[in-house]
């Protein structure tokens, strides 16, 4: 189960102490255990309760539903961009998202390294090729912004390359905005420890260990890299017509509820139902870099 490897221990700097991490051991040391969840400086002690949270999520889904349908009769198209901290639960965002809507019309990209040919093309193409059409909803499990996060960082792209996306992404997404198309930007971001506690658990979870990569492991020395390519990032694409909506999302529960939320809120579709939205929790969801600061 896994990969055969050998002991892959690392020390780690957290909150300026030396700390040794053992993804392979099967105990979870107690400073991870004790601190995930607040990490990050997430804003509550405790996870959403499971039976509001599963009773507002059907609320939400049934407003999903309803954009569906006009989508269709509207030819209206959305797309929304998932990107994250690894294991920011992205994954699961996008499966609540997307549960109950029609997969013909719902579509998720999730778009494996380029291909020799694409590694020749313009750097979008092979995302723009993925667009919605009419009445259709796409979900990216994440987007040409690899490009300021995780190639610049694990030195997959040029110093050129990585300069030259930051000009061109709002260039591309101002076409976007022209062309009629909701565009939904979500960062999902968490602490550290807890990062380091879902990465344990999907390493000793054999119906997650698929979920643990070879770049999850390499990731583990490098949070620092990230942070600052994300508030990079945030701060040179974050505008007014494809702004980012960052999420805390160490309690998955109601990260996936403010996502929805937020996605539900900006669109006018028919037969809105604005009681079944719920509460937009401004300690969660925020706009733009200023919201992790």
């Amino acid at each position: 189960m896994g990969e055969d490897v050998e002991s892959r221990a690392v020390e780690l700097d957290i909150r300026g102490k030396k700390r040794i991490f053992d993804v392979d051991d099967p105990v979870l040391p107690d400073w991870v255990e004790e601190q995930a969840l607040e990490s990050g400086a997430f804003p509550y002690k405790k996870k959403l309760n499971e039976e509001d949270y599963l009773a507002q999520l059907e609320k939400l889904q049934v407003e999903l539903v309803k954009v569906q349908f006009w989508l269709q009769a509207s030819g209206k198209r959305v797309m929304a961009l998932f990107e994250g901290r690894d294991a920011a639960g992205k994954g699961g965002a996008i499966s609540a998202s997307s549960a109950h809507m029609n997969p013909r019309l719902a579509r998720v990209v999730a778009l494996a390294k380029p291909t020799e040919r694409e590694q020749g093309q313009w750097y979008f193409q092979r995302y723009v090729a993925q667009f919605p059409t009419s009445g259709e909803f796409v979900l990216f499990d994440r987007s040409w912004y690899n490009r300021a996060g995780v190639e610049p960082v694990m030195g997959f792209c040029t110093p050129q390359q990585y300069e030259g996306f930051l000009k061109q992404a709002p260039q591309l997404e101002k076409i976007i905005a022209h062309e009629g198309i909701f565009l939904f930007k979500f960062y999902l971001d968490i602490g550290r420890e807890m990062q380091l506690k879902r990465f344990h658990d999907r390493r000793h979870d054999p119906l997650k260990v698929w979920k643990l990569s070879s770049m999850d492991i390499a990731a583990l020395t490098k949070w620092g890299d990230y942070s600052e390519k994300r508030d990079r990032m945030l701060k040179e694409t974050h505008t007014d017509f494809a702004p980012w909506t960052v999420i805390r999302a160490n309690d998955k529960r109601r990260a996936r509820l403010q996502l929805i939320r937020h996605m539900l809120n900006r669109m006018d579709y028919d037969g809105k139902d604005k009681t079944a939205l719920g509460e937009v929790d401004e300690e969660i969801i925020g706009s733009g870099p200023g919201f992790l600061k």
